[in-house]
């Protein structure tokens, strides 16, 4: 074992497991907005109880996105110091907008959103919800201006020292590839949340509410929210879908080998077809032993929306990248062991091909099931087959699984490069992942801040999933006494989110449990 594996595999679980708190956080944000929204201009108490009781849920989960996301910004110093210093004049600009918008005005609002209920104006008030939501969507813009550039650097130039220097902050924020990444994120964040209502929902009309009438409060709280999410759902999936057309378009231009490690297309096919399913071992890179069920010439649309261009395979991009980039390593002492060693420009293809697909997968079954969430609903009414509500909470977890197989596609399809070569931009800015690992960390250190931060990881997940779970079994009278139930004066006390009738305590003991 190495200390490139090590390093890897802390970072990779880490990003992973953070980035299941982003896309609900993102998504739910927004979607609390729209209710609130819909209650200031109707007045109707559901809306109300639908804002306070998924704004809990949200504000669960961006403490834990909090906590879980300052590790990253760690590991930058921690095992990946010589990936700062070729970085570092690049990222400043993005990371520091994200931290600007992030820490002061995403927090700030969401302050006082928490504790502004009852004591700012009503428009105030809402205002306060759509800045912080709106700051979290420009939030992961800036993150994702970063990573875009990772993987298609712009708007620098070398310097002396043969590190990139950034030329031009526009570039790099319209970046082509960004412009593509960000609807896809957003779309699937919105997508996770769409999932999460229908999913909780669905869950509290088959058990608690088959029988009640449909002009029941309570009920009605459950109707609407499955409503608003299926509807959301089927749209970011949607979504999702067109962005991701265009994201694989750049991506033969811009990483043919991640499009052929995709499709473990091995040999160079005019016209390409899209491989439904494999059967063998598709890590070997002659593919040999592979048996595929393919679409004709679906490939070739998706590369440039034709039946007839060219995708190249496997084979004939080791040769352009080991004639353009070179065959062995620099021989460079703070490599380690594989200084000098020859490099293999394939990315692992069993994870690239089996990751594309499951995120497909994973999308469209819960595309199906918000789209079955709809029909059984329409017209105000509620399943009674056993299997709907179990089904319903199980797809939560789709579109979850989903976004994780699509990033782990994104991150490990560019291998070898932390940093990919624009074949069309400034000669000499890419890095090999090897260079980018810290050279004065031990293994030893290094496996164990694995094992402590897995471990600790683990702890919060458990914390995650069982306050999820409690007061999302609680409904909404777990998190405030029902608007339809209290006079009028006791909700201008209200201090959170939570209420402070002492049945579902305020926001504030989520900022307390986070801090």
């Amino acid at each position: 074992m190495e200390i490139l594996d090590v390093a890897r595999w802390q970072f990779g679980i880490t990003t992973v497991y953070h980035f299941l708190m982003v896309p609900l956080t993102i998504g739910l944000s927004v979607l609390v907005a729209v209710m609130q929204t819909a209650w200031h201009r109707t007045g109707k108490p559901e809306y109300l109880a639908m804002t306070k009781f998924w704004g809990k849920l949200m504000l669960i989960n961006f403490a834990m996105g909090v906590v879980t996301g300052i590790v990253q910004e760690f590991q930058f110093g921690m095992n990946w110091s010589e990936y700062s210093r070729f970085v570092g004049d690049v990222f400043g600009a993005p990371l520091a907008m994200e931290g600007l918008v992030a820490f002061f005005v995403e927090s700030t609002f969401l302050g006082l959103w928490i504790f502004g209920w009852g004591r700012l104006p009503k428009r105030v008030h809402l205002a306060c919800i759509w800045a912080a939501s709106l700051a979290t969507v420009l939030s992961a813009y800036f993150i994702l201006s970063a990573n875009s550039w990772m993987q298609h650097p712009v708007g620098v130039a070398l310097d002396e020292d043969g590190r990139p220097r950034l030329t031009s902050v526009w570039e790099l924020l319209t970046n082509s590839t960004v412009l593509a990444a960000f609807p896809h994120t957003i779309a699937g964040s919105f997508a996770v949340a769409g999932s999460f209502l229908v999913g909780i929902a669905a869950w509290h009309l088959a058990r608690r509410h088959r029988d009640t009438p449909q002009d029941d409060p309570d009920r009605r709280v459950w109707h609407r929210s499955l409503r608003l999410g299926g509807w959301v759902g089927v749209v970011s999936f949607a979504a999702v879908a067109i962005s991701g057309d265009l994201q694989a378009k750049l991506m033969f231009e811009q990483q043919p080998m991640k499009m052929a490690a995709a499709e473990a297309l091995c040999h160079t096919e005019a016209p390409a077809g899209f491989s439904v399913f494999a059967v063998g071992d598709v890590s070997r890179p002659d593919c040999e032993s592979v048996k595929s069920i393919t679409v004709p010439g679906l490939l070739s649309v998706l590369a440039h929306s034709d039946f007839s261009t060219e995708v190249r395979g496997v084979e004939q991009l080791v040769d352009e990248y080991t004639e353009r980039y070179g065959t062995n390593y620099p021989d460079d002492p703070r490599l380690g062991e594989m200084a000098g060693q020859p490099i293999d420009y394939v990315p692992s293809l069993p994870i690239t091909y089996w990751g594309f697909r499951l995120m497909i997968g994973f999308g469209v079954i819960a595309a199906g099931a918000c789209a079955v969430a709809l029909w059984v609903t329409r017209r105000g009414r509620v399943p009674r087959s056993r299997w709907f509500a179990p089904l319903a909470l199980a797809g939560i977890a789709a579109p979850f699984l989903a976004n994780t197989f699509g990033w782990i596609f994104t991150e490990m399809g560019r291998q070898p490069f932390v940093v990919v070569p624009n074949p069309t931009g400034v000669d000499g800015v890419w890095m090999y992942t090897a260079q980018a690992v810290s050279p004065g960390v031990s293994l030893g250190s290094a496996v164990f801040s694995l094992v402590a931060l897995t471990a600790v990881y683990a702890v919060l997940a458990v914390v995650e999933v069982f306050l999820l779970a409690r007061y999302a079994r609680a409904g909404v009278s777990g998190v405030m006494r029902p608007p339809w139930e209290e006079p009028a004066e006791e909700e201008k006390s209200d201090d959170g989110p939570g209420g402070s009738d002492g049945r579902g305590g305020g926001g504030g003991d989520v900022l307390a449990f986070a801090y």
